[in-house]
């Protein structure tokens, strides 16, 4: 018989049905995998900067190279004849000076053959000068010009009231340059300057013309 005190038995809990529409979880197997190429990804870009980098960088020591030899070309091309240069001022100067020897007076006392041989000696200084031009070698006398030390070299001082103290009052010898550089400074004579005027005096004269002002002074 059964016993009416009996309890029936639970049922069984009922699984809950899939959502057809949810999307399932990826494996674990498929995370990791997703990590190492992403990693891989930041690897490659973090190489690909620094070959860019390492690029640019050898362009610009490539370019800066090539005018560095660019620039060293030039320079040889314009001072490779420094040493010939230098030693040819010589034959300048010994012209220069003997056209020197003679004043305007001698040369009008001069007969033909000597104004000739001047002539030709002027000529032959002209065409030196020309062909020295040329190659870069350009001659300076500075005469009246602001003393600078790089460019000449002072002698001696010259007591001259007419032209301001550290002027170049005279050329003892004449300068070259070649190309932007000083082959041979100017040996120069430099002007004292005239006397300054009175340091005592020279207000009383510029406010000679101005009004008396009250000696007690406005406030």
């Amino acid at each position: 018989m059964t016993d009416p005190t009996a309890r029936p038995a639970p049922e069984a809990a009922a699984e809950p049905e899939p959502d057809a529409g949810a999307i399932p979880p990826p494996p674990i197997s498929d995370i990791n995998e997703a990590n190492k190429v992403a990693e891989l990804v930041e690897a490659l870009a973090r190489e690909s900067a620094e070959y860019k980098d390492k690029h640019l960088r050898t362009l610009a020591e490539m370019e800066n190279l090539r005018r560095r030899t660019e620039r060293e070309i030039a320079d040889s091309r314009a001072y490779a004849i420094t040493s010939f240069a230098r030693d040819t001022l010589a034959v300048a100067d010994n012209m220069d000076r003997a056209l020197k020897a003679l004043d305007a007076e001698l040369r009008e006392k001069a007969d033909a053959s000597i104004k000739a041989l001047l002539d030709g000696v002027e000529l032959t200084e002209r065409e030196l000068l020309k062909v020295l031009e040329k190659h870069g070698v350009r001659k300076f006398e500075p005469q009246g010009e602001k003393f600078d030390p790089n460019l000449h070299q002072a002698m001696y001082e010259i007591s001259d009231p007419a032209l301001p103290a550290g002027t170049v009052a005279q050329v003892v010898q004449a300068g070259y340059m070649i190309g932007e550089r000083v082959l041979r400074p100017a040996l120069v004579a430099i002007a004292k300057g005239g006397p300054k005027p009175d340091a005592a005096s020279q207000p009383a004269n510029d406010n000679a013309d101005a009004p008396a002002q009250d000696p007690q002074g406005a406030d």
